[in-house]
């Protein structure tokens, strides 16, 4: 059964650092892209971050700088490292796994994701 298990949310002040985690289970794990979305009530789950099979990176332009997205395939799990967070940052943190090669503009398309985890609550207050 695949599945991805995310942690590492919490409430912080406006500056400060959070890490999240994403555990997968069920499938071959360096085979996968990984991504993490976030979704603020009242808006579209959007994407924050992908990383690909040969660990090539993407960033939505709000986190550039600021959050760094990696992965131990040792351990099948993905991480996101948010600084310098922001009330805007706040949201539900969701992370994404697929087979499929998405190392281009459009890699952000929900429906490009076969698998979701449950998600792990950010909140950032200033």
């Amino acid at each position: 059964q695949v599945q991805l298990q995310e942690s590492g949310g919490g409430s912080v002040q406006a500056g400060r650092s959070l890490r999240l985690s994403c555990v997968a289970s069920g499938f071959m794990y360096s085979d996968y892209c990984m991504a993490w979305f976030r979704q603020a009530p009242g808006t579209e789950r959007e994407g924050v971050a992908s990383i690909d099979t040969k660990d090539r990176i993407r960033y939505a332009d709000s986190v550039k700088g600021r959050f760094t997205i990696s992965q131990d395939n040792a351990k099948n799990t993905l991480y996101l490292q948010m600084n310098s967070l922001k009330p805007e940052d706040t949201a539900m943190y969701y992370c994404a796994a697929d087979p499929m090669p998405k190392h281009d503009t459009n890699w952000s398309q929900l429906a490009r994701w076969d698998t979701w985890g449950q998600g792990t609550q950010v909140t950032v207050s200033s």
